[in-house]
């Protein structure tokens, strides 16, 4: 059935691309549903191990701890404001928000645009790969990685954590990939995920030495440390050059049009990410295009 599928797709690649952008959408769905909750199911467990260690002295939890097991599955997705249930209908991706106009269908309160924003740049990003890497293994690999970005992405911005829950399998996923060398031999994927670790790692503690503060978290480590296992440790200095790039234009930004001030933290994950994945598709090219310069 597999050959049947590659040879369809192979043969009508108008398919391939329609089929990958609508699992594309249907993933982004879900992935608002981890970006939300993943951060509340680690809350959860830190406070539950926190009860366990300190037995006698927590007595009850604070007003705000939802005393219900939150998982992935359950419960059922509901409206933020009314809590009404979000029937299948109500939750195809896009379509539904814009049939609804926004807005919950019971309380008529609005429902952000984030959501659909993130199917979309889901859907779209995942077009890209499969028109990138086309009907191969790698494409779906690749998928994985984009799908888990997009979830680290935004659960930095939202909560500055990157969770080992979503990095540590993409590190080990990157290294499974390259083990017969399919993007980068394997002895360059493992330096690059030791060197893509180190790196950020030194620089962390030469900022704390120096100033007596941490200028990022152990997950940015840990995601330069992704894309080293995926692309090699050749890559990362134009990496970390491009996310520290962006980073700084942002930040330089909120400071000068928000009026944010120096002293506030930014995270730092999103720029890794998004210019780790675009290294990850172009970056070579990138870097040979740039040494020709040179030449």
């Amino acid at each position: 059935m597999f050959d049947d599928f590659t040879l369809m797709f192979t043969t009508y690649p108008w398919a391939f691309y329609a089929s990958i952008t609508l699992l594309g959408l249907i993933i982004g769905s879900f992935l608002n549903v981890v970006i939300y909750r993943l951060p509340k199911m680690l809350e959860q467990g830190w406070y539950q191990e926190c009860r366990e260690f300190l037995a006698d002295e927590l007595k009850h939890p604070p007003s705000n701890q939802s005393q219900e097991k939150l998982t992935l599955s359950t419960p059922s997705s509901t409206c933020p404001h009314c809590a009404h249930k979000i029937r299948f209908y109500e939750n195809v991706p896009i379509i539904s928000w814009l049939i609804l106009g926004g807005k919950c269908s019971q309380c008529k309160n609005k429902i952000s645009a984030r959501y659909p924003t993130i199917e979309a740049v889901t859907g779209l990003l995942s077009l890209i790969i499969a028109m990138h890497f086309g009907v191969s293994m790698l494409t779906l690999f690749a998928l994985v990685l984009t799908w888990g970005l997009i979830s680290l992405t935004m659960i930095d911005f939202d909560h500055m954590l990157l969770p080992d829950q979503i990095t540590l399998p993409l590190l080990w996923l990157g290294l499974i990939v390259n083990l017969n060398g399919t993007i980068v031999p394997l002895e360059q994927a493992v330096i690059g995920a030791i060197a893509g670790y180190l790196s950020l790692y030194s620089v962390f503690w030469l900022f704390k030495l120096i100033t007596g503060k941490e200028g990022m978290g152990f997950g940015d480590f840990k995601l330069v440390a992704v894309f080293g296992a995926w692309i090699g440790w050749q890559l990362l200095p134009l990496l970390i050059l491009m996310a520290s790039a962006l980073g700084a234009i942002v930040g330089l930004s909120l400071i000068l049009i928000k009026g944010q001030s120096k002293e506030q933290a930014i995270p730092f994950g999103p720029y890794i990410a998004i210019a780790g994945w675009v290294c990850f598709l172009w970056g070579q090219s990138m870097w040979d295009w740039y040494l020709g310069l040179l030449a």
